[in-house]
């Protein structure tokens, strides 16, 4: 389950995350679901509106090699999935 809730300040987040703009390039290929039940894996994330509502706490950071996680955003329930074995998976 993958409830993310998008911090400030990087020292406040659980993960750091990159948006990358190529699916090969990403650890995680999410979808953003639209409502909190649907959030059943790591790769289907709903956004909280407070922290403690949160299964994660992220910060999106704008540089690769800064990242714990690279992330992918596709547009179809389906197609989301971790792209490759990862530290975090079962963890988000």
């Amino acid at each position: 389950m993958a409830k993310i809730f998008v911090v400030d300040h990087e020292y406040q987040a659980n993960v750091k995350c990159f948006k990358v703009d190529q699916e090969y390039k990403a650890d995680l290929l999410a979808y953003v679901v639209d409502q909190e039940y649907k959030a059943t894996s790591d790769e289907k994330w709903f956004y909280v509106s407070h922290d403690y509502q949160a299964t994660t706490k992220i910060f999106w950071v704008n540089q690769e090699y800064s990242a714990d996680l690279k992330v992918f955003f596709v547009n179809q329930e389906y197609n989301a999935k971790w792209n490759r074995g990862h530290s975090l998976q079962s963890r988000l």
